[in-house]
């Protein structure tokens, strides 16, 4: 088959210059990886650098604590990629002296390394013919073969991973994998193609049918429940503030905030304040409240929107275990508290 040829050829004559195109060393090819899930290359290329040059091998990464950890990847969200990164350097460097897996299999077997990441480093490292599938790749399946199988579906998942499987060039499954990749992300884009200089454009059935913007298929996800987060910034009279960490399961775990009240809706200014009033880090204190944002800022995460309000807490005396703002950007916050701590000259 034509496919893997052209797309090799093209591969060669466009793929950009990137980091970790230059290494086969499974520790660069795993964090390039972890850190482009649900990541563009533009954004994630500056967090690649930063944590190469932070944690220049495993071991670093493995010894580093949690939190300095979720520092440097604040802003890319997900963070359980960040944790399970992690967790895997350790078991990397503490169990396995410092060596990856060199089977797609065995790769599996770390935390946060799924089929995808499994794939990419047991080709790019290993040369293992083992096909890559994430949204690139979806895309370009669909479009040329015309499927309209929905790729957020177990059927769509294994049926595209089959064709892939059987389209990968097996004396060269790092640069196929690479440049299937690479193509979806510059040539066959989600919107507006180029597809009048496509080197596929004679055989591609999605152009043949003019439906190019309808594929791939994906099935709608459930509607984002909205959530009302109020965020108590609290100042005390020798001008330090209090960031509380959270616990539990979630997106934002081992992160820290400003104290938090959710309520199920808005509420009136003196409704609210009645609230803040029963709060822990008042005990009765006199306090001037302050709304900082009249209008919410909606925070989209992929299962919910946050509305989202600051409430300034002036303090008539200091706080316990009170933060002075030369210290509270040390602390790893989630995007939406670290764009309020700009804003707010923190």
């Amino acid at each position: 088959m034509r496919f893997p040829k052209t797309i090799i050829n093209w591969y060669s004559n466009n793929k950009r210059e990137l980091p970790w195109r230059q290494t086969k060393d499974p520790y660069f090819i795993w964090l390039s990886e972890i850190i482009l899930q649900q990541t563009q290359v533009a954004q994630g290329l500056p967090y690649y650098m930063r944590f190469t040059e932070t944690f220049p091998t495993v071991f670093h990464l493995a010894n580093a604590d949690e939190s300095s950890v979720l520092k440097l990847w604040q802003g890319l969200g997900y963070y359980s990629r960040a944790r399970n990164l992690h967790a895997t350097a350790k078991v990397v460097a503490n169990q396995l002296q410092g060596k990856f897996p060199n089977t797609y299999k065995d790769l599996l077997a770390l935390k946060g390394v799924g089929d995808y990441t499994a794939s990419a480093i047991a080709s790019i490292c290993f040369d293992e013919p083992t096909a890559v599938v994430d949204g690139n790749v979806y895309r370009v399946l669909a479009r040329y073969f015309g499927i309209a199988t929905p790729i957020n579906t177990s059927k769509g998942s294994k049926e595209f991973k089959e064709l892939a499987q059987s389209l990968i060039d097996k004396t060269n499954p790092a640069t196929f994998n690479q440049a299937i990749m690479e193509f979806g992300a510059t040539q066959c884009k989600p919107q507006n193609p180029n597809c009048a200089i496509c080197p596929f454009n004679d055989s591609c059935i999605a152009w043949h049918k003019n439906s190019v913007g309808a594929l791939p298929v994906k099935l709608k996800a459930a509607k984002a429940k909205i959530k009302h987060f109020n965020f108590l910034v609290f100042i005390g009279s020798d001008g330090k503030t209090v960031l509380e960490q959270r616990k539990g399961k979630g997106i934002w775990q081992n992160l820290y905030q400003f104290p938090l009240i959710e309520t199920n809706g808005n509420l009136s200014f003196e409704a609210f304040k009645a609230l803040v009033e029963t709060h822990p880090l008042v005990k009765n204190s006199v306090f001037k409240l302050s709304l900082y944002n009249e209008e919410a800022i909606v925070h989209k995460l992929s299962h919910q929107h946050l509305h989202t309000k600051f409430w300034i807490v002036n303090m008539n005396g200091s706080l316990e275990k009170g933060i002075s703002t030369e210290k509270i950007h040390q602390y790893p916050v989630p995007i939406l508290i670290g764009n309020f701590m700009e804003q707010f000259n923190f």
